[in-house]
């Protein structure tokens, strides 16, 4: 289990860029960490790996203390792999080379295996005899990945680890990545900005804010029972509304249009989504926004209703 109490780091005399965080992760279970640019995720990461030293307090895996580099000639933990966002990977060698070596060269059919196995999981088999340097920034990305992954790590942590892959490759990598890591156990930390990685693969959510722990828990809860604005709109547009005199967040397909109601609307904005239209509307001159169908005729007057989670 990953144990994190009460750490804060802080680069030189700046003020902290993480500030008093705590939690806990147990083996294979998977977390997202969200939160603005600069809110300390990827630093967060780094002191998990033992690249950073905390200016106070203490990190646990298992049985064994993470150590920054004030106590490791090498620092970074062996049990642990870290995928940054500029890959360190060798450019001039084939992308099967760069997932291979950290392999064992005295079984070499069994690194050869390993690293079929790990082609197929970010769906590069083809690319396997082709030197990393002609791939582009979401091809490398994958590769890193893989790299991290040939040793079976206990510990995986991602920093926008889908950042630069095509929307059509994503969703396939995704799901496979997190499944093969299910599969085999591996624990995984990823700092994102994309709430599809926490609300579909995540076992538990940490959102931060102003280099603190602003919120936590199960991604669900934390989607449909959302503390703040700033949480909710991690995930999705959203609305501010009073209702029965009470502030409610409210996403645009909790809003409805209907046949009669006492809260009206002027349409202003109709947005092609794809599935749906994302609507802009005017209410008692404040601007909302609800899900639709099809788009409406603007300027038109609507009446509005509700589907909130009880």
């Amino acid at each position: 289990m990953l144990e994190i109490n009460n750490i804060s780091f802080s680069y030189g005399k700046q003020n902290p860029t993480l500030n008093n965080i705590s939690f806990s992760l147990k083996p294979g279970e998977h977390l997202s960490v969200m939160g603005e640019s600069g809110c300390g995720k990827s630093t967060l990461l780094k002191v998990i790996y033992g690249l950073l030293d905390v200016d106070k307090g203490t990190l646990f895996w298992k049985d064994h203390q993470i150590l920054g580099p004030e106590y490791h000639l090498v620092p970074g933990m062996e049990f642990f792999k870290y995928v940054p966002q500029n890959f360190d990977l060798m450019p001039f060698t084939t992308v099967a080379e760069n997932i291979s070596k950290f392999l064992s060269r005295f079984f070499p059919e069994e690194a050869k295996q390993r690293t079929q196995e790990l082609l197929e999981v970010i769906e590069m088999e083809e690319f396997a005899d082709v030197k990393v340097k002609t791939l582009s920034g979401g091809q490398q990305q994958r590769v890193a990945i893989a790299r991290a992954l040939a040793k079976e790590p206990e510990l995986l942590l991602l920093d926008e680890p889908f950042s630069q892959i095509d929307n059509f490759k994503k969703n396939s990598l995704r799901r496979k990545l997190f499944q093969y890591l299910k599969d085999k156990n591996i624990a995984c930390i990823v700092a994102t900005h994309d709430g599809s990685d926490a609300l579909s693969f995540s076992d538990q959510l940490i959102v931060i804010k102003d280099h603190s722990i602003l919120a936590e828990g199960k991604p669900n809860e934390l989607y449909q029972f959302p503390p703040n604005i700033y949480v909710a709109a991690l995930f999705d547009d959203v609305n501010e509304i009073t209702i029965n005199s009470e502030l409610k967040l409210v996403y645009p397909h909790q809003i409805s249009v209907t046949e009669t109601s006492t809260m009206k609307a002027t349409v202003k904005k109709n947005y092609f989504k794809g599935s749906y239209w994302l609507i802009e509307v005017i209410s008692d001159g404040e601007q909302l926004f609800l899900s639709n169908s099809s788009p409406l005729n603007i300027d038109s007057e609507v009446s509005l209703s509700f589907n909130l989670p009880q």
